[in-house]
């Protein structure tokens, strides 16, 4: 019998660990996009984070029976997929900012030039997001567009919670000031 999905990421490990594989492509289901996000965030690599995104299925797989179920699943697959990207980027020793979100494709509608205005305001934030330092960078992504709790970023990136609130905090004011300089406007 294989897993539902709505089963829990716990119990479907638990059902993977004794025998049934076939439910291991849930899990991979259910992270497949939001790996892939956080991947290419971190990387600005498409083809990459693809690659690399699938190391971290392969490498969950073969370490299931290592995961600690006390702990939540989905840190603990975040993580692999943080360590993989590091790995990635350490192997090219730069970050291409050729995959950048790019703009939404806009269809005819009476607001579109607010639209546009929002599109645009979402790129220059990008623009400097991206010129953060990596772990501000890191603590935004999986705040603010994986919404983590502070405690799974705090699992993810391997620091105190306490140290989250902190970045977090720098990483706005920083941010603010990077918006300021370069004159974007909310």
């Amino acid at each position: 019998m294989t897993a539902a999905p709505n089963d829990s990421d716990e119990s479907i490990v638990a059902r993977v660990t004794n025998g049934d594989t076939d439910a291991y492509g849930v899990l991979m289901h259910r992270y497949e996009d939001k790996l892939l996000r956080y991947v290419v965030y971190l990387i600005h690599d498409s083809a990459t984070a693809h690659d690399v995104v699938q190391e971290t299925f392969i490498k969950t797989y073969k370490n299931l029976h290592g995961y600690n179920p006390k702990h939540k699943f989905s840190s603990w697959i975040y993580r692999i997929a943080h360590n993989e990207a590091m790995n990635a980027i350490k192997k090219t020793k730069h970050l291409s900012d050729t995959d950048i979100t790019e703009l939404p494709e806009l269809s005819y509608e009476p607001k579109l030039a607010e639209s546009l205005d929002k599109a645009l305001l979402a790129e220059n934030v990008q623009g400097c997001i991206s010129e953060l330092e990596p772990k501000y960078r890191e603590v935004i992504q999986l705040i603010y567009f994986e919404r983590m709790k502070y405690d799974e970023a705090s699992d993810v990136l391997h620091v105190p919670t306490s140290t989250i609130g902190v970045w977090l905090s720098r990483a706005k004011s920083r941010l603010k000031q990077i918006c300021e300089q370069k004159g974007v406007q909310r």
